[in-house]
């Protein structure tokens, strides 16, 4: 039996699209400088919008330089709208220091912004993500793909050995189901 000392994780993603806001450097006072951003993400019916404001930290450095050049259209309030995948999701709480609700507890959606699929400026589309290529259930399979069980008759009298089974990928062609033309 083989040890392996990778992790493995169960990933939550959350999708959606909403307007950009408050892009800035956070440097706290342990760690590192990272790049922090507001989004305010649509939900409901349309003609009833409500929103739903996530605080992010831009992870990955696509995302990173896709932000940052929203930072001048963001700053000169112009309505920047992204479709988004955020992900690891906790809640914080705090309290208000200021205005009406100073001194009442609060709580902050965070999250990781993974991936910015498209951005809308004044509602002028000027990034759209490439596409990328989709794997098949056997390609993105990292265990062997096994045949399916057959039922057999009962051996009444000796025969000779049956063909051996095909390995690897002429295994996985050999048991794949025909796909219909029309797709």
């Amino acid at each position: 039996m083989t040890t392996s000392n990778e992790k493995s994780y169960f990933d939550l993603h959350i999708t959606g699209l909403g307007y950009l806001n408050r892009i800035r450097e956070v440097r706290p006072k342990k760690g590192d400088a990272f790049l922090a951003c507001d989004i305010a993400a649509l939900n409901g019916p349309s003609d009833a919008v409500s929103y739903v404001r996530f605080d992010t930290r831009v992870s990955g450095s696509e995302a990173q330089h896709l932000v940052r050049r929203c930072l001048e259209a963001v700053d000169a309030e112009k309505k920047v709208m992204i479709g988004f995948r955020l992900g690891d999701l906790w809640a914080d709480t705090f309290t208000y220091t200021k205005g009406k609700r100073a001194g009442e507890q609060g709580v902050s959606l965070k999250a990781r912004l993974l991936f910015i699929s498209w951005i809308k400026v004044e509602g002028q589309q000027v990034y759209k993500a490439e596409p990328r290529p989709v794997e098949t259930d056997a390609q993105s399979s990292q265990e062997p793909t096994l045949a399916p069980i057959q039922e057999q008759a009962p051996v009444q009298d000796a025969s000779p050995a049956p063909a051996a089974e095909p390995v690897g990928e002429a295994a996985v062609q050999a048991h794949a189901p025909a796909v219909a033309e029309s797709f």
